[in-house]
């Protein structure tokens, strides 16, 4: 006689369908407030805890949960608008890519940035990355209107007053006349380009080139790769101990009370010494073709077209 397999543990509402790629917990909160979730028939309350072998239902449609983990390194070209939600004229990034599965950013770029920006299918994966009290590095290239100052690398490294708050010290290198890296440990809304702005600077360009131990090397602008398994290996390793709790504010921990924590936990803040050079700067805002990277970074094929009406917004 065959039986169901079964589980005794239990899981939020709105964790489980964050987990499973179906929206936030915010917006999961939201559905359960209206009425719109079931579980084997009955409505279920915000904060209800529920057994994943239960039949979940949004609007009466049972929720199949996508047994593919999903994690694509994209590099995200200028233009290019970080939502799954459409804005005015705007692209998003998962019309941009047009993926068969549905994936949300991990973060943000800002629509004038370029870089490393990571989607995913897994709700507990973002929240384990992104989280500033995980203090996960995050790196970039920048380049400002005019000539960088010992001083000014000084004050970057060791904290702006920005968004009620003192931001982190972080590592910072010049890196040219008007160009420098720098490495930060915490997100707050177009952190990089409030601090210089608060120092008298213009950026003018800035790409994000590694998150964690992912990196944008072999891929050119528009083009995405999936994570290779040695890369998911060593990933794993580094969020071993870290915290999934939901991410705050409406940029990834831009909250008031957050950020005055984060300013406190500081790290040594020295100016350090990186290996590299600064990149390409000058990547037109246009949209190109997207292209999934081989193993090799090479892009092998070409994938245009429109993405279905799914709505997502972290």
């Amino acid at each position: 006689m065959n039986e169901k397999n079964t589980t005794t543990e239990t899981i939020r509402i709105n964790k489980y369908l964050s987990n499973v790629g179906i929206c936030s917990r915010r917006e999961a909160d939201q559905y359960t407030d209206a009425g719109r979730i079931t579980a084997d028939g009955k409505k279920v309350s915000t904060g209800e805890r529920i057994s994943p072998d239960s039949v979940i239902c949004l609007d009466g449609k049972p929720i199949h949960v996508e047994k593919k983990q999903v994690l694509l390194l994209f590099y995200k070209p200028r233009g290019i608008v970080c939502s799954t939600k459409k804005q005015r004229q705007e692209t998003t990034v998962t019309e941009y890519l047009n993926y068969p599965l549905r994936i949300y950013p991990v973060g943000r770029l800002d629509k004038e940035s370029e870089g490393l920006l990571l989607l995913t299918n897994q709700g507990d994966l973002v929240n384990r990355i992104m989280r500033a009290g995980n203090y996960h590095e995050k790196e970039y290239l920048v380049k400002v209107d005019k000539e960088i100052t010992p001083e000014f690398i000084r004050q970057m490294a060791n904290g702006v007053p920005i968004l009620h708050t003192v931001t982190r010290k972080c590592l910072v290198e010049k890196t040219g006349k008007n160009t420098f890296r720098i490495i930060l440990t915490q997100g707050l809304n177009r952190q990089i380009r409030r601090m210089c702005a608060y120092l008298g600077y213009q950026v003018e360009s800035l790409k994000r080139i590694r998150i964690m131990n992912l990196t944008l090397d072999g891929l050119k602008p528009g083009a995405y790769r999936e994570i290779l398994p040695t890369e998911w290996q060593n990933l794993e390793g580094m969020l071993k101990d870290s915290s999934n709790e939901t991410v705050t504010g409406g940029h990834y921990g831009n909250n008031p009370a957050a950020n005055e924590r984060s300013g406190q936990k500081t790290q040594s803040g020295r100016q350090g010494i990186l290996s590299g050079r600064p990149g390409d700067h000058g990547q037109p805002g246009v949209r190109r073709p997207v292209q999934q990277a081989g193993a090799n970074g090479k892009g092998n094929r070409h994938r245009t077209g429109r993405q279905s009406n799914r709505k997502r917004r972290i």
